[in-house]
Formats: C-alpha cells, sequence, structure tokens
C-alpha cells in the first residue's frame, strides 16, 4: 500500500490522451481522505455510528495472517479481510480457516497491480475471477471490493458492480504498509481520523509493503481495539457496519461522527 504518487499520475497522463485520462483515472480523486468522506461517505465505509468496520488488505499470507487471527480470537473481534485472488488460491486452507473463525472476505483484486491504462474487459474478468475463487474456496460469497493501493477507476468501479460488489476504502488508516511504521505509530494515526462509523484499513501482509512491517500492524491492533472499546464503540467486520439497503450507493449510509477516539 502507497500513496499516488505525482510520478505516477503524470505517467498515466503520458499513456492516455487526455479525455480518456481523465475519464479513467478521474474517480481515483476519491483516494484523497477529504473528498472521499465530504462527498462519498459510503465509499469511505461509513456506517453505524457507534461502530468501528475493522478490515485488512493484501492476504492470505501463511507466516503473518495466521497470527493476526489468533490475535482478533484473543480480543474476540472479526473483521473483513480483502484478499488478493492469486494468494488465496496459493493459500486455500488458511481462506477457508479465516471464515471458520468468523471473519469475512472481500475482493482485493486478482494481482496488487497499479491500473494506470484502461482495461474494462481485464479488470471484470480479474474481479469476477476472485470473486468465483473466495466463493468456490470458502464457501461464501463476498460481497465487497477494495481495490489494490485504494486506486479507484472507472473500469475497477464498474467491474466490482458487475460482480455484484460494493466498493468500500476506509476512513482511517495506519500507514502500517512501511519500513518505518512502529506500533505506536500505527496506533497514533489510527487515532487521529478514527470516528464512530469508520472504517479502519490495515494489512495482514507484507506482499506489496516493507518486509516484516505486519509486525507493527500485530503489536498494535490490541491496543486500537482497546481504544475503540474505551470510546464506546463496537469493533466488527463491515457485514455488521453498513445497511445491506445501501450495497453500490456511493453517497448513502449517512453514519454520524461522534465517538471520536484519541485526538
Amino acid at each position: 500500500m502507497s500513496p499516488v504518487s505525482g510520478r505516477a499520475w503524470r505517467t498515466a497522463a503520458v499513456l492516455l490522451p487526455a479525455g480518456a485520462a481523465a475519464a479513467h483515472i478521474g474517480p481515483a480523486a476519491t483516494w484523497l481522505p477529504g473528498v472521499r468522506l465530504l462527498l462519498f461517505p459510503g465509499l469511505a465505509g461509513t456506517g453505524h455510528r457507534r461502530h468501528i468496520a475493522l478490515t485488512f488488505d493484501d492476504g492470505p499470507d501463511p507466516v503473518s495472517t495466521p497470527r493476526f487471527l489468533d490475535t482478533l480470537d484473543g480480543l474476540e473481534v472479526r473483521a473483513t479481510f480483502f484478499v488478493v485472488g492469486e494468494h488465496a488460491v496459493r493459500h486455500p486452507e488458511l481462506l477457508r480457516e479465516t471464515v471458520r473463525r468468523g471473519h469475512e472476505l472481500g475482493v482485493h483484486g486478482w494481482t496488487h497491480d497499479r491500473p494506470w491504462r484502461p482495461a474494462f474487459a481485464r479488470d471484470a474478468a480479474e474481479v469476477a475471477r476472485t470473486v468465483r475463487a473466495v466463493h468456490d474456496l470458502s464457501g461464501r460469497r463476498p460481497r465487497w471490493y477494495r481495490p489494490p493501493y485504494g486506486i479507484l477507476t472507472t473500469s475497477r468501479w464498474r467491474a466490482a458492480r458487475r460482480a455484484g460488489l460494493r466498493t468500500v476504502l476506509w476512513s482511517a488508516w495506519g500507514r502500517d504498509w512501511t519500513a518505518d511504521a512502529t506500533p505506536a505509530s500505527v496506533r497514533a494515526r489510527i487515532a487521529a481520523d478514527l470516528r464512530g462509523g469508520g472504517t479502519v484499513l490495515l494489512h495482514d501482509s507484507d506482499h506489496h509493503s516493507a518486509p516484516g512491517c505486519w509486525q507493527a500492524t500485530l503489536a498494535a491492533l490490541p491496543a486500537i481495539v482497546q481504544d475503540c472499546r474505551e470510546a464506546a464503540l463496537t469493533v466488527g467486520p463491515l457485514h455488521d457496519h453498513v445497511p445491506d439497503g445501501s450495497r453500490d450507493r456511493v453517497t448513502a449510509v449517512q453514519g454520524g461522527r461522534s465517538g471520536r477516539v484519541g485526538g
């Protein structure tokens, strides 16, 4: 996970004519938290005002993911894991174990690539392929989609809709993919942006980030959950967070912003 760099935007502009680039990359402006929270609260994962949705990206990983499952068991917390399709098919037993322990699975793409060129057919095929793999391996059909790097393009949004998925990004993150992440820094970044009704982004794998960075996330997790509980906020998966009728309505789910943690 890394920010959308100015260099990447310039690369996209060179590869595509201006009009096509704007149409394709335009939705990626929702990566900016101010834009997302103000204009698209549903896309930010805004839900029940006394609840926090806990989500993890980039797994499953046979080294790190079981550690997260054990820690979540000890905390009596369930979460939503956005899995990468190519990792899921390599570790089917781990995917099934995640579901067996009561967690929810979402789609994070078949691979973890950046989408600078329009590829409507490819995006549709890869999202659908991941949905089928998750369903076949776990027996559960996923409901949620989060694009790799949080970069939402027109083709990825359409691919998710075609697959019957709702796209959800986040409202608070730990910046836990960096080499300098520490348990204290991950906790502090979450606390700075966390409000009741928010969705938290963390990572249970270092497949696509700094080696070993998941250890800072794992160590911070008990304190993050404790902070939420001290603010009288429950913690759980997206399934418990977002009303069923709000799927595919980008501007739906108007949650309260009370219950700030930290700050």
